[in-house]
């Protein structure tokens, strides 16, 4: 391996020769006087390290720090002060530092925290090769994909995932957008911090300000104390706003005015909080269009997307589905301790359907089959009706100018006349199908179908609908 290379930033000439002297031998050493100069020199000295004295006339280190971490250079950065302050240390660590170390320092311990960081970031390019080999493989994290289709989007979520942008996930429901935004935070210099998640649809909109931006006690009937929003959790870290193109209007400002001003108020609050967010969105829907509509705001459109990756739907890559099988039928089976597998002739009734629920359809469909069928064998006989007829029950019924029934023989709703009748109808049939599925788990169902397990009850005492008494 080639000699790594330290920039040495101090506008104190003796202070740089006694560091160089301690650290020639072993490393390249690049000698700037100021953060001007090593801002000029960065392209030309690549360094593995930059050594960085806090205390500069004109832009300080820690300016030149935090100037470097937000054009996305993530450089190691030993930073080095005469001043021995707890708030300094603490300062320059907030900023993007690995380490902090006090001038009048041990010689030896010098060299044994510029090894320690260098070797922490050797360790990070070498998982970051082997993510890339992987990526290559056809695995992302828990996504996985060999088709040319699904790897473009793996490998542009790879590159992405290093920077700080902001992304925008666009994708049919049941694509993987959640696992996509889950796996770009894990791949990003946020990793150790916070990933938190808020659906708004699945948020009534008297909900979701208070969701997102938190409240002061008093701040209405009910908020008996304070309490965080996800905008505070996630500071730090990152922010996912799924299905991001239901969010009411008013809530959409707010969101704009937070991404533009990186600040919040909390509801019934009038102090501002500093946030420092990386945020990712995703949404099923046609954004553009709700802009035509006026149902989505232009100006927030523009600033969450400024990189797009769009998750193809599973019937625009269906060379993955014997893969996607395969893998769900091995860790479903861990999970439900059964060992099977699936027939050929199953595999070949998987890979015809059109899964408009996609990879989330396929998971739950196998997850039924596993469950019902018997020995070790997946067999198409085992999958669902509507896979094995090749059409989606609801599709199938419209083709043929009828109602949509059950295994039970439920919900004629496509033959109402009345529109709400026809959603009551369907909405009851659906949630009895999706309990069902997962043995009247209402946790399960809740997560499955994109609901707060609190909105789900309540949807289920609307409509009436209680387990059956065995």
């Amino acid at each position: 391996m080639s000699m790594r290379t330290i920039l040495l930033v101090d506008d104190e000439p003796t202070a740089r020769y006694g560091t160089r002297r301690a650290l020639e031998s072993k490393y390249k050493i690049v000698e700037a006087g100021s953060a001007a100069e090593a801002r000029a020199g960065l392209d030309a000295a690549r360094p593995d390290l930059i050594l960085l004295d806090m205390v500069m006339p004109g832009e300080d280190g820690l300016a030149f720090l935090r100037s470097l971490r937000g054009a996305g250079n993530q450089t190691p950065v030993l930073v080095v002060s005469a001043l021995d302050s707890a708030s300094t240390a603490i300062e320059a660590l907030r900023a993007g530092a690995q380490d902090y170390i006090v001038k009048g320092f041990d010689i030896e311990e010098l060299r044994h925290r510029v090894a320690a960081i260098l070797q922490t970031s050797l360790l990070g390019e070498e998982n970051a090769r082997l993510r890339r080999e992987l990526v290559g493989d056809g695995l992302f994290g828990r996504m996985i994909g060999a088709s040319p289709e699904i790897r473009r989007v793996f490998e542009r979520a790879e590159r992405v995932a290093a920077t700080d942008a902001t992304v925008l996930l666009l994708g049919e429901s049941g694509t993987g957008k959640d696992l996509l935004a889950q796996e770009i935070h894990n791949r990003s210099p946020r990793a150790g911090k916070s990933f938190v998640a808020v659906n708004c649809a699945a948020l009534p909109e008297n909900l979701i300000e208070s969701e997102l931006f938190g409240f002061e006690r008093g701040a209405f009937t009910g908020a008996a104390q304070q309490r965080k929003g996800k905008f505070e959790l996630a500071s730090g870290g990152t922010l996912f706003l799924d299905e991001i193109g239901d969010m009411n209007p008013v809530t959409q400002a707010k969101v704009l005015r937070a991404l533009e001003s990186r600040k919040i108020e909390r509801l019934g609050g009038s102090e501002s909080i500093d946030v420092d967010v990386r945020v990712i969105s995703a949404t099923h829907r046609d954004l553009p269009a709700e802009i035509a509509a006026g149902k989505f705001r232009e100006d927030l459109f523009y600033r969450i997307r400024v990189v797009t990756l769009t998750l193809p739907s599973l019937r625009e890559h269906p060379t993955d589905i014997p893969l996607l099988a395969s893998s769900f039928v091995k860790q479903l089976g861990a999970r439900h301790g059964r060992d099977a597998r699936l027939t050929r002739n199953a595999i070949d009734a998987l890979t015809k359907y059109r899964w408009p629920g996609n990879v989330r359809e396929l998971r739950n469909a196998l997850e039924t089959a596993l469950v019902l069928s018997a020995g070790d064998e997946i067999s198409a006989d085992d999958l669902p009706d509507e896979i094995r007829a090749g059409k989606p029950a609801a599709r199938a019924a419209i083709a043929a100018g009828t109602s949509v029934a059950g295994a039970d023989g439920e919900s004629a709703f496509l033959g109402e006349a009345d529109f709400r009748e026809a959603k009551r109808q369907f909405e009851i049939a659906f949630l009895k199908r999706k309990l069902e599925a997962h043995r009247w788990n209402v946790s399960k169902t809740a997560e499955e179908i994109g609901l707060h397990r609190q909105s789900l009850q309540e949807k289920l005492r609307e409509l009436g609908i209680q387990r059956p008494v065995k």
